[in-house]
């Protein structure tokens, strides 16, 4: 499994809405594509104007298998809804090795 880290910056005002647009456009649409798995949106609250998006991925390959031309055909179209200014300030790849160990409650 992959991770595909995405860190934002939006104004702390329009962020809501980008949070929503993102999901119904963006979330909508890689939900579509095989090996994903999901998607989570957090917020910092030492910044309120970071949204970082955390995508988990079956496979590298099944990631980046997804055609590029299709890939910029949902950023304009969440460009085109959103219409605000925001900024990427941070994509990373992380490749997940060992997968959380939780405690189990007792009998």
């Amino acid at each position: 499994m992959v991770i595909e880290w995405l860190e934002f910056q939006v104004p702390v005002e329009e962020r809501e809405r980008y949070v929503q647009l993102d999901d119904q456009i963006w979330t909508s649409a890689l939900q579509q594509y095989p090996g994903f798995i999901s998607k989570e949106t957090w917020i910092d609250p030492q910044d309120l104007e970071r949204v970082v998006l955390v995508i988990h991925w079956q496979s590298r390959e099944v990631w980046k298998a997804i055609p590029e031309a299709e890939l910029t055909e949902i950023e304009q179209r969440f460009d085109a809804a959103f219409d605000r200014p925001y900024q990427m300030i941070a994509s990373r790849e992380f490749q997940i090795r060992r997968f959380p160990v939780g405690s189990t409650s007792p009998s």
